[in-house]
């Protein structure tokens, strides 16, 4: 019996994890610009909280970098990749070197290839996933959302962009909120959830 995961965040024990937002993607996924402003939301977000940012890249050089319009100012690993899960040895060992790591906020592309098998090798060492629905997507909307329920259905959370902000600050005392409203003032691009597919 598995108790449900209740999937509580705080900044101490968070890592976020940035997959393969590139370049050459930007034609090809559906709601690709929709996925890059949640994307850079979190980015921010994650630079007010000091939270640490795990971004990869898959074959850079045939696929380009990360889009310009996400700044990764600060993250602690941008790695080149050619396996799609992002559970690298350098990604083990950075994970290792953060002390009371506990879950990994994960978004980018594509949902049901790269963040799909990234969540479940990081469940599969004990880590909870949340993954950000509206920052996460795929060139078919129909392996997006299969890829979406499989991995509810694997006790990973699915969740959104604006839950996740604000579960980390928790409190509108914290000493980060207004400026995590302010990320969060306009709401988040819908990115294609709610559309009949």
């Amino acid at each position: 019996f598995q108790m449900t995961t209740l999937g509580n965040l705080t900044p101490p024990s968070t890592v976020f994890f940035c997959c393969d937002m590139q370049e050459r993607f930007r034609p090809a996924i559906k709601y690709f610009g929709d996925i890059i402003s949640v994307g850079q939301r979190l980015l921010q977000g994650a630079r007010l909280l000091g939270i640490p940012v795990i971004v990869t890249e898959q074959y850079p050089k045939g696929l380009g970098s990360t889009v310009q319009e996400i700044d990764l100012t600060g993250a602690k690993l941008v790695l080149p990749k050619t396996k799609f899960s992002m559970v690298l040895p350098e990604v083990e060992a950075a994970l290792a070197e953060i002390p009371g790591v506990r879950s990994v906020v994960l978004f980018g592309v594509e949902t049901h290839v790269c963040i799909q098998q990234t969540a479940l090798e990081l469940i599969g060492r004990g880590l909870e996933v949340h993954i950000v629905a509206d920052a996460t997507s795929s060139r078919s909307m129909m392996d997006r959302m299969f890829a979406l329920e499989r991995l509810a259905r694997t006790g990973i959370i699915v969740t959104t962009s604006e839950a996740i902000l604000l579960q980390l600050v928790a409190d509108k005392e914290h000493p980060k909120f207004k400026e995590i409203q302010n990320l969060i003032k306009a709401s988040a691009p819908e990115s294609g959830l709610l559309s009949k597919v």
